[in-house]
């Protein structure tokens, strides 16, 4: 496959999806969500084929997580699209009507990006997310999903866009790129594609971003930290610690880092670790942190590293440091963190406030899991990824994402040059 040649022709199809009214890209997603379950065993023997290669070929256990897609990820993924389907149409809202002078009015109003490429990981509801999300949106997608998932991605690729098809869309809306190769002229395709959004590692997209001119949306890494205050409650505070480590490890809004104010670290620090052994994460502690452990004498699984060595794991591994109080912990999170989720444990209003001001990241949350960073718990129906950029979209990006605007602007016969000789004059009037 040519993609430059395809993505041409999809440019041209583009303007027609997003004239679609809302009954229509509504209509396409029913028979979607009816399609994946009519033939959800197909799909189930796609996946393991999946999976028995990535048995062969030695594929980390937290890609295996990602990639496998079960009757729990089926029905998640349909919840989803019948939740989209009940949201607010995205299309042709007046965010703008002003009257500039009698006979001339200018609205600004939502319309759909046009054609997006998404680049994901080995994740086969990513692609239906993505997917669905598109359509309901009025976007025409470009897919390439991981390696991983080739024999998932096909016959998911096929149901969905079959059903469109068949729900009067227009030949050409969607197209699924295979090979590796394909990511690279897919950057090439600047004045055809109108916005990538890479999904994976930070490696990759940082390539994405520097060798394309198309504009890129999203996050690089998933830094997201817990800040235990003084004035927490240990009740809560583990179990939203062990919540945001365990119930996803894969996922980009998985807690990586735990900053502990001193005054409670000879307390609460061997409580977290005995948690953290019995739900199987090993503890990576700054030295403070690691001889408080020493001094305890706990069995917990732990190990001391420097400053320097915070990072993403996507495992069953968190750091911890010891900090003076909320100030030192918005300078950590600001300077050494993604800006992708962070969240505070306190009972303190005031501390908590400050933190939620002062944090510069796309979601900061108080007494609660980073895990809640997702467009589907938003109520967005779905995302097509988080994204750590503050213009255009921040967070996960759901519907109103996938939309930019266009003013329009009528007349009757009005021209400049009565307004730049004085004839007429503009009263801007809003309606």
């Amino acid at each position: 496959m040519i993609v430059k040649e395809e993505v041409r022709k999809m440019k041209t199809v583009a303007p027609l999806v997003a004239a679609l009214d809302n009954s229509a890209r509504c209509n396409a997603l029913k028979k979607v969500a009816e399609k994946l379950q009519e033939r959800q065993a197909e799909i189930f023997a796609e996946n393991k084929k999946d999976l028995e290669e990535a048995a062969k070929n030695g594929v980390a256990d937290q890609i295996v997580k990602r990639l496998k897609f079960n009757e729990g990820k089926l029905a998640d993924v349909v919840a989803g699209i019948n939740q989209l389907i009940t949201l607010e149409d995205p299309i042709g809202k007046i965010t703008l009507d002003r009257e500039l002078d009698e006979g001339l009015e200018l609205t600004r109003v939502t319309t759909p990006i046009g054609v997006i490429g998404v680049i994901f990981e080995a994740r086969p509801d990513a692609l239906i997310q993505i997917s669905s999300l598109c359509i309901r949106s009025g976007n025409c997608p470009v897919l390439k999903g991981g390696k991983e998932t080739t024999f998932t991605n096909r016959i998911l690729f096929e149901i969905i866009y079959g059903a469109v098809l068949e729900a009067g869309f227009p030949e050409g809306c969607m197209l699924m790129c295979e090979q590796h190769n394909e990511i690279d002229e897919l950057l090439t395709c600047e004045g055809l594609v109108d916005l990538l959004i890479p999904r994976g590692s930070n490696k990759f997209v940082q390539y994405i971003m520097n060798n394309t001119r198309i504009p890129v949306m999203g996050h690089a890494d998933g830094i997201c930290h817990i800040y235990v205050d003084k004035d927490a409650d240990f009740d809560k505070a583990i179990p939203v610690i062990i919540d945001a480590k365990i119930q996803y490890t894969a996922a980009c809004n998985a807690v990586e880092t735990l900053l502990i104010h001193r005054d409670i670290a000879e307390e609460f620090v061997p409580k977290l670790a005995a948690a953290l052994k019995e739900n199987g994460v090993t503890l990576r502690g700054t030295k403070e942190v690691t001889d408080i452990l020493d001094k305890e004498g706990t069995s917990a699984d732990y190990e001391t590293i420097g400053e320097e060595d915070f990072k993403e794991y996507l495992a069953l591994i968190v750091s911890a440091k010891l900090v003076d109080g909320v100030d030192e912990a918005i300078n950590h999170i600001n300077t050494r963190g993604s800006h992708h989720t962070d969240s505070i444990i306190t009972e303190n209003d005031e501390t908590a406030d400050r933190f939620l001001q002062l944090v510069d990241s796309a979601g900061v949350y108080r007494n609660c899991s980073t895990r809640f960073a997702d467009g589907f718990r938003y109520g967005f129906g779905a995302e097509v990824g988080i994204s750590t950029s503050k213009i255009h979209a921040r967070g996960p990006v759901g519907l109103t994402g996938l939309v930019t605007y266009k003013y329009m602007l009528r007349g009757n016969g009005h021209i400049v040059g009565d307004y730049a000789s004085g004839k007429k004059s503009f009263h801007f009037k809003d309606l």
